[in-house]
């Protein structure tokens, strides 16, 4: 295992936990190797999920599908961001390139098309598109997400229905 492997995977043991113990062996690990995607990604998490800097935080995604187009991790993380930003059109175009990726989880970029619609009050389209999630899944675990999608998918429809039948 090298030094940078080391405290690569030292913050990866901290995060989200230890804050302070994470980004220190993070910077460590950048120090040793500033290109380095999962170090990179780590970082752009670190960003956008503690601090909400998703402009900063999309410059190290981007930064480490640049180095490392088969990151894998990357994507659904990059993806979190951008949507979180209201980067619509930027988070269609990652989905799209995301699921040509060999080894990339399938179900979690579907599922992160899911949100997109779902987001912008595309409902039917979220509906249809999270009909089709079991298709991809191949964990037990992603029952009960589905599940709680598809309800929280219907329940904003049916809100919406409501809403302009009250118009009339």
């Amino acid at each position: 295992m090298t030094s940078i492997d080391k405290y690569l995977v030292q913050a990866l043991d901290n995060y989200p936990y230890n804050l302070e113990d994470a980004l220190t062996s993070l910077e460590y690990a950048l120090s040793y190797n500033e290109n380095n995607s999962q170090a990179l990604c780590l970082y752009g998490r670190f960003l956008a999920e503690q601090f909400k800097q998703y402009e900063e935080a999309k410059s190290y995604f981007q930064k480490a599908i640049q180095n490392d187009l088969h990151a894998v991790d990357v994507y659904p993380y990059y993806i979190d961001a951008l949507l979180k930003n209201e980067d619509f059109k930027e988070a269609t175009q990652l989905i799209a390139f995301a699921l040509t990726v060999k080894g990339i989880d399938k179900f979690e970029i579907r599922f992160r098309e899911v949100l997109l619609h779902e987001m912008q009050s595309d409902y039917k389209k979220a509906l249809q598109l999270a009909k089709q999630l079991p298709l991809y899944s191949y964990d037990v675990e992603h029952k009960t997400i589905m599940e709680e999608m598809l309800e929280r998918i219907k329940n904003k429809r049916s809100i919406l229905s409501e809403a302009k039948k009250t118009k009339k």
